[in-house]
Formats: C-alpha cells, structure tokens, sequence
C-alpha cells in the first residue's frame, strides 16, 4: 500500500477531532450564548445538525417568499429589450 492511500484512510487523531470541534463551536449561536466553558462533543455536533436543519428552513421559507414576489410581477410592464 503506497504512504498517499494510506494517508488517505487513515483516522483523525483524537486532537484533529478536539481541534476541529473547538472551531465549529464559535459557529453554532445556541451554544455561543452560554457562558464560556467546554461542551460534550457529542451535544455540540447534535446542535449543529440542528442549526443547519433550522437554516435548511430558513433558505426554503426565503426561497418561497422570493419566487412569490416574482410571480406577483407583471412582466407585461418590464421591457426584456433592454
């Protein structure tokens, strides 16, 4: 097995897994507000699965306001020539 395919499949070490976990909890607004201290793993990958559920919603409802608006306009005014 060449150095490149194993570098490949080898598992993050427990300090690239605290490292990274330390810079996605800035990230996360719910757990920003709490007063500073440490959380489990385990609670801070579960809030973020939350808040990107909640930010999924959030492009849907945009996405649907924004398509309805332009419906609403009467393209019959606006010159495509231009």
């Amino acid at each position: 097995m060449s150095s490149q395919s194993s570098s490949r499949t080898a598992k993050p070490t427990e300090d690239k897994i605290n490292h990274l976990i330390s810079k996605l909890q800035p990230l996360l607004p719910q757990l920003n507000q709490r007063p500073h201290g440490t959380v489990a793993a385990k609670e801070l990958l579960k809030e973020a699965c939350n808040y990107i559920r909640r930010l999924h919603g959030e492009i849907d409802d945009l996405s649907e306001r924004i398509s309805q608006l332009l419906n609403a306009i009467d393209t019959s005014d606006v010159d495509m020539d231009s």
